[in-house]
């Protein structure tokens, strides 16, 4: 019996859909909170000796710390995801990102523990850095393999929300702490109230997540015994080019994304004139920042949606000049005040949503389903390592090296260029069977869209999905 992506019940799609978007968003939700925390208050509680500007910057590598290690997760959860199914690791992901991210809330400071306080903070980063590598590549393959061919890219934009969502509940969290826990209070106990509530995002999380069927695809591979001993061999012997190609697509958003998720610009518009920031109003900035949270998370559904209509390519070419119009001012009109930040940050929310809203199902396509956890997610985890993993603590060295923000503009703006060229070098599969069948058939790798489709797999796909 051959379990198809298109014999998966409207009921089981939509237990899937609701699967992935609150364990993705849970998952980045904790990832944000301590990247909004680095920028904000950690450089004073974990590495105040090491001086104001120093220790700034030090707070923000904790940041990129992380994502050294995502492809370690990638390749752990890309090889047991291959090789065990995809809906283990997404359990097993969320559980190990809620526990680190609690775990960060009761930390004792360097003013209480000494040096063992940063060691902990980095310790329990690195366990996030490895729960978030293999996260993503589980959520995007339940996603794709269980949606109909002709609507990968709005399914996979469900996945792709988590990240704005994530954001979006981050921030207004931030917001409301910063409210209700004013001056020193915030500093002495009101930061660690945010990692707390992840407690019960995970339970909720978890209970949906417990709740789903198998990928269909990975069924049919474990009914057909066609699991790769070696997954991630495979990947870089026989489809490196390709990981190298969606790793690039990925760093122009994911640099540019950094200086939200990131906190950057929040923590520069926030912080005091005397420590390097504008000084604005901190729960203004915050308030100011869900715009641009709505505005990606909007574009990103857009996004998906549009891609299964023109094509990933034509998209992710249309996104990458709007991102790239949203860059140019983007701290030019930071500078102006709470009201500056919200404009800003709409602004690029834009270009961010339509250069990631067709990621999830534009990576699935272009991997086989042998080895396709494990080519995503690593793919994946490069393009976070070389993307955003030190892009604001590049940004705060440009500005501290230059006093001029148009320097890290410039940064920026070769990043979406980078990311152009992959873009354009990345072939466009959309409509490609993601069926083990499929790809042992010998039709995978000659698969052209509209080029040749010698035994008529593309219209039957079609055919299958209305």
């Amino acid at each position: 019996m051959s379990h198809s992506p298109t014999h998966t019940s409207t009921s089981e799609r939509n237990r899937v859909l609701a699967a992935v978007v609150v364990g993705t968003t849970i998952e980045w939700y904790d990832f944000f909170i301590y990247a909004f925390m680095a920028n904000l208050v950690f450089a004073q509680l974990f590495f105040e000796p090491a001086g104001e500007g120093l220790g700034q910057i030090i707070s923000l590598v904790t940041i990129g710390i992380s994502f050294l290690f995502r492809p370690l997760g990638a390749f752990l959860a890309g090889h047991f995801g291959d090789r065990l199914g995809r809906r283990p690791m997404l359990v097993i992901t969320l559980l190990l990102m809620g526990a680190a991210t609690t775990l960060v809330g009761a930390l004792p400071t360097y003013e209480q523990i000494g040096i063992l306080a940063p060691i902990l903070l980095m310790l329990l980063r690195i366990l996030q850095g490895l729960s978030a590598g293999g996260e993503w590549g589980g959520a995007v393959l339940m996603a794709i393999e269980h949606s109909p061919t002709h609507r990968r890219g709005l399914f996979g934009s469900f996945v792709q929300s988590g990240v704005p969502l994530g954001m979006l509940i981050a921030t207004g969290v931030l917001a409301g702490v910063r409210a209700i826990f004013e001056g020193d209070s915030f500093l002495e106990w009101g930061w660690r109230i945010p990692f707390f509530v992840s407690i019960i995002l995970v339970v909720v999380g978890y209970i949906v997540r417990r709740a789903v069927e198998e990928s269909p695809v990975f069924l049919e591979i474990k009914e057909t015994a066609q699991q790769e001993s070696a997954p991630i061999k495979q990947v870089f012997t026989k489809y490196g080019t390709i990981v190298l190609l969606c790793a690039m697509v990925f760093m122009g958003n994911n640099a540019v994304g950094y200086m939200t998720t990131g906190g950057y610009i929040q923590g520069l518009a926030s912080r005091p004139t005397d420590a390097g920031g504008y000084g604005f109003d901190p729960v203004g900035v915050q308030l100011a920042n869900l715009a641009g949270a709505v505005s990606w998370l909007v574009f990103t559904f857009i996004a998906g949606w549009l891609s299964d209509r023109i094509g990933r390519k034509p998209l992710y070419l249309i996104g990458w000049v709007t991102l790239a119009v949203g860059v140019v001012p983007l701290f030019t009109l930071t500078a102006q005040g709470v009201g500056g930040v919200a404009i800003a940050t709409t602004i690029l929310g834009v270009g961010l949503g339509l250069t990631y809203g067709a990621q999830a199902a534009w990576y699935a396509e272009s991997f086989p389903a042998s080895v396709r956890f494990s080519g995503v997610s690593i793919a994946y985890a490069i393009g976070a390592v070389f993307g955003g993993a030190f892009a604001p603590t590049i940004a705060q060295a440009l500005l501290q090296a230059t006093g001029s923000t148009w320097s890290i503009v410039v940064y920026l703006l070769g990043m979406v260029v980078l990311a152009v060229v992959g873009t354009l070098l990345l072939r466009d599969r959309s409509q490609i069977p993601l069926t083990i069948e499929f790809e042992h058939g010998g039709n995978w790798e000659d698969w052209k869209k509209g080029d040749g489709d010698p035994a008529g797999v593309a219209s039957g796909a079609a055919r299958d999905s209305r």
